[in-house]
């Protein structure tokens, strides 16, 4: 589209930004309640509420709290949350066997919502890293972090998480090969309508940091991500990586991190204009969350302003940690 606008003086911009109802008609991109996903941690015990010092606000909670939680959420308009567990030491194994244990924390906190408030969509995560006693999102041989022996555990910790009553899977691991493994799976397991979320395009970066702290992977991790989590380089690389996963059955795409790979978001969208989302990760929750502490940035205007450059990019929703803040705002 090429933009068409009349020399000065006819037209004067600045008409159309007047007063707030101006600004309100011609607003390009909304954000709404609707267009959230909210990122919880679980862990065991009851009653149990506790912070995690890198991300101000956040919290770890027991099963009975994520419950509780979920359902104030979905009153809010909040339509998904996410699970990530932390794993208590002893459960994290070379063979990773937690992970598709139906009983697990997170299995049991879909249960948990799913009869506290059927509504919610309930996301989850599919990746080794919080069963794993090195630390990654897959199996570990020899220094290698291998793939093939990794899908194949990929894919009894979703089945495991759809018995349990997930609406999407959340493969997170960037292994290849694993979205046709776990359609697959999927459908000769009678779960159609469970959907993949897929993190096609998911980066090595440095902006996990307090994410590992809040699933207590921080200490267990040997080495780094760099052979299977995308090279912060590369852009054509990320859209490769989302039509292979689109053609091995993903029904939405996630680009991680969110804001330093905007243009990630744009390009995907533009190509193949299927469902997009983007993950505001911890790292930049926690930027943001820092800089307000220390009275430098207005935490709201800047919430907000952040979240509208996702939109504005083309995502169709954002996995953020300020949901419930954002969406008391957005509801008055």
């Amino acid at each position: 589209m090429k933009p068409t606008i009349a020399p000065f003086p006819a037209a004067r911009p600045r008409r159309m930004r007047q007063s707030p109802a101006i600004r309100g008609l011609v607003r390009e991109n909304v954000l709404s309640t609707s267009d959230l996903i909210w990122p919880v941690f679980v862990r065991e015990g009851t009653g149990v509420e506790e912070p995690v010092p890198s991300m101000p606000g956040v919290m770890r909670r027991s099963v009975d709290l994520i419950a509780k939680a979920a359902k104030e959420a979905y009153d809010l308009g909040i339509p998904a949350i996410c699970l990530f567990p932390y794993t208590e030491p002893n459960l994290k194994t070379e063979d990773c066997a937690e992970a598709w244990n139906p009983d697990n924390l997170s299995n049991r906190a879909i249960r948990a919502i799913k009869d506290a408030v059927p509504e919610m969509a309930v996301m989850t995560d599919v990746a080794l890293d919080p069963y794993n006693i090195n630390g990654h999102d897959g199996f570990v041989v020899e220094g290698e972090i291998v793939n093939d022996r990794t899908v194949e555990a990929l894919v009894k910790m979703t089945l495991a998480q759809a018995e349990a009553g997930a609406d999407i899977i959340g493969p997170s691991d960037m292994m290849d090969g694993r979205i046709g493994a776990m359609r697959a799976a999927l459908e000769s397991a009678g779960h159609q309508r469970v959907m993949i979320l897929s993190y096609a395009a998911k980066y090595a970066s440095a902006f996990y940091g307090p994410f590992r702290d809040a699933v207590g992977a921080s200490g267990a991790l040997t080495g780094d991500k760099n052979t299977y989590q995308m090279d912060p380089a590369n852009s054509n690389e990320a859209l490769r990586m989302i039509e292979r996963d689109l053609n091995e059955g993903a029904d939405m795409v996630m680009i991680k991190p969110g804001m330093p790979y905007l243009d990630i978001c744009r390009r995907t969208k533009d190509t193949f204009g299927v469902p997009t989302y983007a993950y505001q990760v911890s790292g930049e929750y926690a930027m943001i969350q820092a800089a307000v502490q220390n009275g430098w940035l207005d935490g709201e205007k800047v919430m907000m302003e952040s979240l509208m450059a996702f939109k504005r990019a083309g995502c169709d929703g954002v996995l953020t940690y300020f949901a419930p803040t954002v969406a008391r705002l957005l509801n008055g």
